[in-house]
């Protein structure tokens, strides 16, 4: 299926949602997928991102700048999964709880505020690999368009290029919790508790950021 076919498919997934929320977080994917849900549904569909210790500062100015340039209706929720034993615990299954948390939160603001679907930016590359995050996006009936457009990683960066946005090279840049490039996937001491953690591969993030390399990680603990 070429290009043009995938992103009909997009566009039409979209308008049989009605009011949408899409969960947000700057980058590439989420980006893309928020301003074609504007394109399709105009003021019936929202950019929703989690202002959560795990979003690094930066990220989360330009996710801000980003909607504002295209005119994209944005809310900034707060998210409490560091309140939860089994998501500051770090382990494999931390992205579970994290998005389990999102979403739980985005359904209550959906209820309050009219819309009648949730959807996020997986694609068909995310399948090969381990995302928890996924079995909470099924738990609470999440809509996946571009997976469902069959859209990989490469074709939403040259969809987002040929619509001139400029987010379509943004390097992936895993949250401040991503266990194999962050903090390491094991439980966390008293010693060195999570939240100090963040701070510090906070930190390092923007340190690193000054370099000019696209991929750019910051990990903190032990090997």
């Amino acid at each position: 299926m070429d290009l043009s076919a995938k992103q009909r498919l997009l566009e039409d997934s979209l308008r049989s949602l009605g009011r949408t929320l899409v969960a947000y977080s700057g980058g590439v994917d989420s980006a893309y997928l928020a301003w074609v849900a504007h394109k399709v549904l105009g003021p019936d569909a929202w950019a929703v991102i989690a202002d959560s210790p795990s979003l690094a500062r930066t990220q989360l100015q330009d996710a801000l700048a980003f909607a504002e340039e295209h005119g994209i209706a944005i809310e900034v929720i707060q998210t409490s999964e560091m309140d939860r034993p089994e998501y500051v615990r770090n382990d494999r299954q931390r992205c579970f709880h994290c998005k389990d948390e999102l979403f739980k939160v985005m359904e209550a603001f959906a209820e309050k505020r009219g819309f009648q679907s949730i959807a996020y930016g997986v694609n068909v590359d995310d399948q090969s690999d381990f995302r928890p995050g996924q079995a909470a996006a099924r738990q609470h009936q999440v809509a996946a368009p571009l997976l469902q457009a069959g859209l990989t990683k490469a074709d939403i960066r040259k969809l987002a290029r040929a619509s001139g946005l400029r987010v379509w090279e943004k390097p992936a840049s895993a949250c401040l919790s991503h266990g194999r490039s962050r903090c390491r996937s094991q439980p966390l001491s008293a010693a060195h508790p999570v939240r100090q953690h963040r701070q510090v591969v906070q930190r390092s993030a923007r340190y690193i950021r000054a370099f000019p390399v696209r991929s750019r990680y910051g990990r903190h603990g032990s090997r």
